[in-house]
């Protein structure tokens, strides 16, 4: 069994098709399985060093200003995706998949629309509540679509090929709070708010953090990943606390999770995923440029819930977004019933049924 993947551009593209790829090893034995991604994404690096075959494709996205210049650029695109079209032609025709599997970024859409041309059985999987253009137009030929959202669903056509399975994201070990806490060197009997914005951070939670620490350290516990850019200035900034634990990156992100009553962060994806899946209850900051503001709609599913509450980007400094996170700290029966309602958006088993789904297609081949 062959199984070719395309996904990448971000690791909320990637790893989703990394962990599909980990249960296709461990539920096959012997089985082939190979990436397509470009030079300039995360799978550059990040597929060689797990150990994964990578082809690179001469693909970028689309401008999506009306500009002049954007016109321009587009053109270039546009050509770019015919040479990357024929090429993953060639590289299908090579590598004689049994299923092709797309999870988004623009790189997936020249492999996956050559699957379809070959009549290759092909999947794809959308992590976003608001499905990318990739999974828009080639959704109608692929043999399944996968979404996280049940909200994506109303993007696409009508068709029984389209299922809810959740998206792939990373497992933690749950453990006792007072455990977790204790990583941190935190007040086991404090309400305790985990902060992060992604591997890089995001300036924005941080200032507005930054502005409202010592309020929040006056009766909260607080876990706070600021990312690699703007770690040394906050901490220059912030005197130590026996009640703040401040880093670049989290490492032990279980632990992290485990000892949180209330989770700040973007609402990217994955972030969502691992959140339900551990029945978090959280303060969304949806990333206001990102593409088709597609992280407003991944909240919205959250919200519609009662999972979880929205602040926007600008108006985190504001006292009322303190209140906020106040209020919901010191409101241990609204934070249960929220973690309840997030724990019932959790698909902890999206890799392995995704998995196993490629492999039903495989078999149809």
């Amino acid at each position: 069994m062959k199984v070719l993947f395309a996904g990448g551009g971000t690791g909320g593209h990637l790893y989703p098709a990394v962990a599909m790829a980990g249960e296709l090893k461990r539920l096959v034995a012997h089985i082939g399985i190979s990436f397509v991604g470009t030079s300039s994404g995360i799978e550059a690096t990040e597929l060689p060093r797990l150990g994964y075959k990578l082809s690179l494709l001469p693909v970028r996205g689309l401008k999506r200003g009306r500009s002049l210049a954007d016109m321009v650029a587009n053109l270039g695109v546009l050509l770019d995706f015919v040479v990357a079209l024929g090429r993953a032609i060639v590289l299908v025709h090579r590598e004689s998949p049994d299923v092709v599997v797309g999870t988004g970024g623009f790189v997936s859409a020249p492999l996956l629309l050559a699957a379809q041309i070959m009549r290759k059985k092909s999947l794809i999987q959308e992590q976003n509540a608001f499905p990318g253009i990739t999974t828009k137009l080639l959704a109608i030929l692929a043999s399944e679509v996968h979404l996280s959202f049940e909200d994506a669903r109303r993007f696409l056509p009508k068709s029984s090929r389209v299922f809810v399975s959740g998206n792939p994201a990373r497992l933690f070990e749950v453990e006792e709070v007072s455990v977790a806490r204790a990583r941190f060197g935190l007040h086991e009997a404090r309400p305790t708010l985990l902060v992060f914005g992604g591997s890089r951070g995001a300036r924005a939670i941080n200032n507005a953090l930054l502005q409202h620490c010592q309020e929040i350290l006056a009766s909260c516990n607080l876990v706070w990943q600021t990312g690699a850019l703007d770690y040394e200035r906050i901490k220059g900034e912030l005197s130590p606390s026996p009640y703040l634990w401040l880093g670049a990156y989290i490492e032990e992100m279980g632990a992290a999770y485990s000892a949180a009553d209330l989770v700040l962060c973007r609402a990217g994806a994955s972030s969502l995923a691992e959140v339900t899946n551990l029945g978090k209850p959280t303060l969304l900051v949806p990333y206001p440029y990102a593409t088709g503001d597609h992280q407003r709609h991944n909240a919205r599913s959250l919200v519609m819930a009662g999972a979880a509450t929205v602040i926007e980007d600008d108006a985190l400094g504001e006292a009322e977004s303190l209140e906020n996170i106040l209020g919901l700290l010191n409101n241990p029966e609204k934070l249960k019933e929220m973690g309840e309602a997030a724990r019932k958006l959790a698909y902890p088993d999206a890799a392995r049924q995704l998995a196993l789904r490629i492999i039903a297609l495989a078999k149809q081949h």
